[in-house]
């Protein structure tokens, strides 16, 4: 089974569809070929952050793209922190 990919007009259309037209999630989602509770969940990403609702294939929001930024630096900074204990170790040995 092929999984559909939906476009973020599509998704936007749908949207649109449910709350500015008022027609009903059950009836968008069988005019539209869609599972309703996908449907329900576009609605409520929408509701929750409209500007940055639906983002492209392989583009994060700005928030997950911080997070990510950050996650890596910790990364960075153990493995530094890592080398020195391991350093410092070293050089004590060698000293005794």
């Amino acid at each position: 089974m092929v999984r559909r990919r939906f476009g973020r007009e599509f998704k936007l259309e749908a949207v649109r569809l449910v709350r500015e037209r008022g027609v009903g999630v059950a009836q968008a989602a069988r005019d539209l070929d869609v599972h309703e509770n996908q449907l329900r969940k576009w609605v409520r990403e929408f509701a929750t952050d409209p500007a940055q609702a639906f983002p492209r294939q392989g583009q994060m929001k700005p928030e997950q793209l911080e997070i990510e930024r950050l996650r890596r630096q910790v990364a960075k900074l153990e493995a530094e922190r890592d080398i020195l204990k391991k350093a410092a170790a070293f050089f004590a040995r060698e000293s005794t």
